[in-house]
Formats: C-alpha cells, sequence, structure tokens
C-alpha cells in the first residue's frame, strides 16, 4: 500500500518506520506539492494511494485543493490532540477521517482499507467469488477454505483486481498502485508474470481449476467466476 505523508519539518521520523513495517510504502511530500498541477494524479490505480496529512497551519487548504483537482483518494488526518471543531472542519472540507495520535501503523492501515473497500461499493471486509473468497485486510485470499499463499507483489496485484471484482482492470492501473512513485520501477511486463503466478496458485488450489483472472485483450484483466466459466483463460 501506497502513502503520501505530509508532516512538518523536523517532526519525528519514526513515522516511516513504523508504515513501512506494515507493509506501506510511504512518500514524504513537501507544501511544493500542493503547489503543482494535482490534477496530474488523476489516474487508474492512483486513486489506492492514500494521503496522511499530519495537522497544520495550510490543512483545510491543502485537503480542498486536493478534492478541487478531483483526487478521490482517501485523505486521513493525523493531530497530536482531540480538537471537535478543527476535526469537524477537516471532515467537512473532504477528510475521509481525523485521528488523534499516537495512533499505530496497524490501525491507520485498517481505516485506510475501510474508506478504500467503501469507495469501491464493499461493505463487508472481504468478497466471495465462486471458490475464492479474498480479504480487503491484507490476509491471504482463501480458495474452498484453504489458504493460499501470496508473495508481498502478488498481494498488491490481487488486491487491485478484488476491489475492482468483476470489473475490468487495466494493466496500468494495476502497475501504479503496486508500484506507485517508486524509484525502482520494472518494465509493466512484470505485471504479466505475477497474473501468472496467482492465476496458477488458485488454479491448482481450486477444485474446478478456475484461474479465476481473466485476460480481456487491449483492456486488462478481470476477477471474476462468471466469465471464466464462459471461455477459456488468454494465455500470456
Amino acid at each position: 500500500m501506497h502513502v503520501y505523508l505530509y508532516q512538518a519539518e523536523g517532526q519525528s521520523q519514526q513515522w516511516l518506520n513504523d508504515l513501512r513495517a506494515e507493509r506501506m510504502t510511504p512518500t514524504q511530500i513537501k507544501p511544493q506539492f500542493f503547489r503543482g498541477d494535482l490534477r496530474l494524479l488523476n489516474r487508474d490505480g492512483h486513486e489506492a494511494h492514500a494521503f496522511l496529512l499530519v495537522a497544520n497551519p495550510d490543512l483545510i487548504t491543502q485537503i480542498l485543493q486536493l478534492r478541487r483537482a478531483g483526487i478521490a483518494n482517501p485523505i486521513l488526518v493525523l493531530r497530536p490532540e482531540r480538537d471537535a471543531d478543527n476535526a469537524a472542519q477537516a471532515l467537512d472540507a473532504g477528510a475521509d477521517d481525523d485521528v488523534v495520535m499516537p495512533v499505530r501503523a496497524l490501525e491507520l492501515k485498517a481505516r485506510i482499507n475501510a474508506v478504500l473497500r467503501r469507495a469501491h461499493g464493499h461493505a463487508a471486509d472481504s468478497i466471495t467469488v465462486g471458490e475464492v473468497t479474498a480479504f480487503f485486510d491484507g490476509r491471504d485470499p482463501e480458495v474452498d477454505g484453504q489458504r493460499v499463499k501470496l508473495s508481498r507483489r502478488e498481494h498488491k496485484v490481487f488486491q487491485q483486481l478484488v476491489l475492482n471484482a468483476r470489473k475490468v482492470t487495466s494493466k496500468a492501473a494495476i502497475y501504479d498502485a503496486v508500484y506507485g512513485m517508486s524509484d525502482d520501477q520494472p518494465f509493466d511486463k512484470v505485471i504479466d508474470v505475477y497474473i501468472c503466478k496467482i492465476r496458477k496458485k488458485i488454479g491448482q488450489a481450486a477444485a474446478s481449476g478456475h484461474p479465476y483472472i481473466e485476460t480481456v485483450h487491449g483492456r486488462g484483466y478481470k476477477f471474476d467466476e462468471a466469465d471464466i466459466r464462459l471461455a477459456p483463460v488468454a494465455a500470456e
């Protein structure tokens, strides 16, 4: 999970270590970030990148700038003490949550997942498609009740497909959700490799043998049982 973290100069860097410990990839942003063309962030796959904004004098302006640029990403405000009036202003401006510190990165991750889940139309903490039960909280999927172990990267790829279950997800959206602004960006063909690995694991675990991830040529991939039963999965 990629997150943008805004905090004032000189504040503790322990946050970065805590976030990384929960398999989150933080990118620190500065005031000039908000002076750029924020509309460039409106691309497939990027909507899963949450903003963690530590309370500061420009907080409301920052939230309004993001929302007015059409950014639908989760926005969580972190403040050192409870302040009902300022929290209400932040929420009214477009923040999704207002959290009092100290707070564990594990809880922040759960809050972000809850926002993303609802934004994609999922009320529960999991979704079942045929023999596969996929979870939104980072747990490995289950096939016929048996856990299927996924690597960290496979998890990120699968999570993007699950959030958009029964809809086509473009390869670009998956790539951006997995790698984001990372300096270590491989060729996009690596997504095909991860898709093949996930298909193999699910297909081997499922009694039906279905891999549950369909290639929609020219458009991307779809996590959906129905279409897979109607047509064979396209080979890579």
